[in-house]
């Protein structure tokens, strides 16, 4: 038996981004945000409002970072997304993030969070949405697998659960792309 729920935004999973911008005086601010993602083999789609200092700061620097918040930095990455930067001066740093610069877009780099997408700014779409070119990918060494690329459980990213406005710690893996269905073959 199944239940119908109506029109919702549920959508799983939703990861949990945490967009870096510098505003207009080259300070650093950031923003949880859960609704972005893939938006074309290397462009990223944010739907952020037009209010957000978020926003501004993206269209006047033509740049911006997305970190993947993690189950280290849960309560970080929720206080980001609580406060604006136009009401809390010192977002950063009672978040406790500390950052750097980008070496390829004028875009903060989040020290604490160990994977990031350093992303140039496109356009607003016609639907008012974001959307960046991804120029680099970022990621500490120590969440690098045997094959020296990005090891999921290394990265203990989290996803947003709509439903229960909860975090959620990304699951293990169980299976492999591109090749389990062939089993069915």
């Amino acid at each position: 038996m199944r239940k119908n729920f109506g029109k919702k935004t549920w959508f799983y999973p939703l990861p949990v981004l945490i967009i870096g911008s510098y505003d207009e005086e080259g300070r650093a601010d950031a923003m949880n945000a859960a609704w972005g993602g893939i938006y074309d083999s290397d462009k990223v789609v944010l739907c952020l409002s037009e209010n957000h200092q978020t926003t501004q700061n993206i269209k006047a620097r033509g740049a911006f970072t997305i970190s993947f918040a993690d189950a280290a930095h849960v309560k970080e990455a929720d206080y980001v997304g609580l406060v604006s930067a136009k009401n809390v001066a010192d977002k950063m740093e009672k978040a406790g993030f500390h950052t750097t610069k980008s070496e390829f877009v004028d875009a903060p780099m989040i020290e604490e969070l160990p994977m990031a997408l350093e992303c140039k700014f496109i356009k607003v779409s016609e639907d008012g949405n974001i959307i960046g070119e991804i120029i680099n990918v970022n990621a500490d060494e120590k969440i690098l697998g045997s094959g020296g690329v990005i090891d999921t459980a290394k990265l203990d990213a989290i996803s947003f659960d709509p439903v229960n406005n909860a975090y959620v710690r990304m699951g293990e893996k169980v299976g492999n792309a591109f090749s389990d269905g062939a089993q069915l073959e």
